[in-house]
């Protein structure tokens, strides 16, 4: 009777060394296309290499802003002993909560920057630019959903996808003098992703942080890039 006999036709070492180069291989790509994404705004190969650097030792960096307060209703459980038996009653209480909100450097506050120098750069622009971030606003705020605990919540794909179909519609439906179909697509898919993310997401939803019950809020700091940061570049890649 024949068996089968499995074996690996390399050793160990070349397995990992396999490993590595496939990883820095995945990584340079992964770079390569940031910085791709960053040269069509305008950005030289290293600007674009600084925003990314900047961009992740900022993820790191909350500055604080405000300490929201609130009261949080609270069932707690009391009870009572009537002639050896004990009953469980249920009381309602209020407890005052507090969550500091902040901003984070990283994930808003340098993707924030950005959009005001392209919209000081390319002021001819900035029209469109303020439609499609309200129009990306709007849709970012429909779905966006509170959740008690963690803060606001949006699906990912939904700003970046929102943003780049905008610039889309909109440099096909209008032309504006000084400012070329391409230059002008990408500088209103960029602001849209991200200033439209900012306000459909975060700011219209100040008054709903408070009662969440978060210890903490920080605009922009979820992960590493947050939907904030994330949306201008998958906006751009879209482009």
């Amino acid at each position: 009777m024949s068996r089968q006999i499995l074996y690996m036709p390399f050793s160990l070492r070349f397995l990992f060394l396999l490993l590595l180069i496939m990883l820095f291989g995945l990584g340079s790509l992964f770079l390569g296309i940031i910085v791709s994404a960053f040269m069509k705004i305008g950005f030289s190969a290293e600007d674009a290499l600084l925003i990314l650097l900047l961009s992740l030792l900022g993820s790191g960096i909350n500055i604080p802003l405000a300490t929201l307060k609130s009261d949080t209703p609270v069932v707690r459980e009391n009870y009572v002993k009537v002639f050896g038996v004990s009953y469980r009653i249920p009381v309602r209480e209020m407890v005052k909560n507090e969550t500091l909100l902040a901003i984070n450097v990283g994930g808003a506050v340098i993707p924030v920057l950005i959009s005001a120098y392209l919209l000081t750069k390319f002021s001819s622009a900035i029209y469109l630019a303020g439609a499609g971030v309200a129009i990306v606003a709007a849709v970012t705020h429909s779905v966006a959903k509170p959740i008690r605990g963690i803060g606001i919540a949006t699906p990912a794909l939904v700003p970046p996808l929102t943003a780049a179909l905008t610039a889309i519609l909109l440099t096909s439906l209008i032309q504006i003098s000084g400012c070329p179909v391409e230059p002008c697509r990408v500088i209103i898919a960029y602001t849209g992703g991200v200033l439209g993310t900012l306000i459909g997401a975060d700011l219209l939803n100040l008054g709903k942080i408070k009662n969440l019950g978060a210890p903490i809020a920080s605009i922009g700091g979820a992960g590493t890039f947050d939907g904030i940061f994330l949306s201008g570049f998958i906006a751009l890649l879209l482009i």
